[in-house]
This record gives C-alpha cells, sequence and structure tokens, in this order.
C-alpha cells in the first residue's frame, strides 16, 4: 500500500498516519511519502510544472514497495494525491491492482464547470472513492457521475456530514473512519491481511 497526502499537506497528514496503522496492524506493507513538489517545498501547494515529476514520484514510491513486499500494490492518495495517482494509473493501467481515492478533487470549490474528470474514460484499474457528503471539490451526485465514465470496477463510500478532510478532526470520526474505510477496502478489492 502507498499512500500520499493532498495539494497543502504532506506524509504526515493525521488521516494518513491513521490509515497507515490500520493497514500496517492489518498486516500490510505501508509506504506514505512525500510527492516530489513536497520534497522541494515544505509548505504551499504545487506549482503547475509539477505534476509529471509527482507522478514520477509516485512510480518510484511503487517501485520502493515492491522491492520489499511481493505482490499487488494498492494506491492510495488523497485530493491531489489521488488525482495525480488516478492520472498516473490512466496512463499505466497495468502498474497497479488498485486506487483508493480520498477526497477526490472533482473540480475546485464553486467551480463545477471545471471538471478534473478528462482522464476518467482511461482508467482500467479497480477504484475506490471515499468522499465526504459535504466536499466543497464535488457532490456526492457530481462524484456519481463522474464514476459512470471509468471502465473499470468502482465504489463509493460516503462519510456522512464530512467535508473535504473526511470530518478528520473530531476525535469519534479518528477512530470509526480508518477501520470504515479499511473494511470497505478488504471487501472491495478482495483482499485479505
Amino acid at each position: 500500500m502507498v499512500f500520499t497526502h493532498g495539494a497543502g499537506s504532506n506524509a504526515q497528514a493525521p488521516l494518513l498516519v491513521a490509515l497507515a496503522e490500520t493497514f500496517s496492524a492489518a498486516g500490510f506493507t505501508v509506504l506514505r511519502c512525500d510527492l516530489p513538489y513536497r520534497q522541494t517545498r515544505s509548505f504551499g501547494p504545487p506549482g503547475p510544472g509539477d505534476a509529471a515529476r509527482d507522478r514520477a514520484g509516485l512510480r518510484n514510491a511503487i517501485a520502493a514497495v515492491r522491492r520489499i513486499s511481493p505482490g499487488k500494490v494498492v494506491l492510495g492518495g488523497h485530493s491531489y494525491g489521488g488525482r495525480q495517482s488516478s492520472i498516473l494509473c490512466s496512463e499505466e493501467p497495468d502498474l497497479i491492482s488498485g486506487l483508493l481515492l480520498l477526497s477526490y478533487p472533482l473540480h475546485p470549490p464553486r467551480k463545477p464547470e471545471q471538471q478534473r474528470t478528462q482522464h476518467l474514460p482511461n482508467l482500467r484499474t479497480p477504484t475506490l472513492f471515499v468522499h465526504g457528503t459535504r466536499d466543497p471539490f464535488g457532490s456526492i451526485a457530481e462524484l456519481e457521475q463522474a464514476m459512470k465514465m471509468i471502465p473499470a470496477k468502482t465504489k463509493l463510500l460516503s462519510v456522512e456530514g464530512a467535508g473535504h478532510d473526511l470530518g478528520f478532526k473530531g476525535k469519534a470520526r479518528k477512530q470509526e473512519l480508518p477501520p470504515l474505510i479499511f473494511s470497505e477496502f478488504v471487501s472491495f478489492f478482495g483482499l485479505s491481511s
């Protein structure tokens, strides 16, 4: 399992740490990684020219996990990290076994006309989406429409009342969300720890 972060974050994001701990406790090999733009700059969002280099960084992370743990590799990313993961998989359909996309940024907030879906018809990787019902980067209905563009198997786990951070600030959500995501993940991908 390779996890990466959103545009304003890093691999130390509490949600990624909690998910990594949950997956590791179940016997999965997990790598949380900073994308190349974050390795270069400790703060701020990625720049317009960073995306291709960030996807190359994801490819390197996948290769690193394969060296220490043979078998299926799944790529998980929050927001920007998930978007770059999905673009990478649309370009290289046999690269990994599955995608776990947390809060996919379907469009910028309040700009639904700027859809980030151009690559989705080429996505042939089974994909589990986890999305908050109050995410300003795309509604559940918008995401369901976008998922219809994907020819691979997909599933949506909606998180009631959560925004783009999946509500990962409250104590109860911190305890409940990682096991819920893990359970859906194992069921969707037909995996065992």
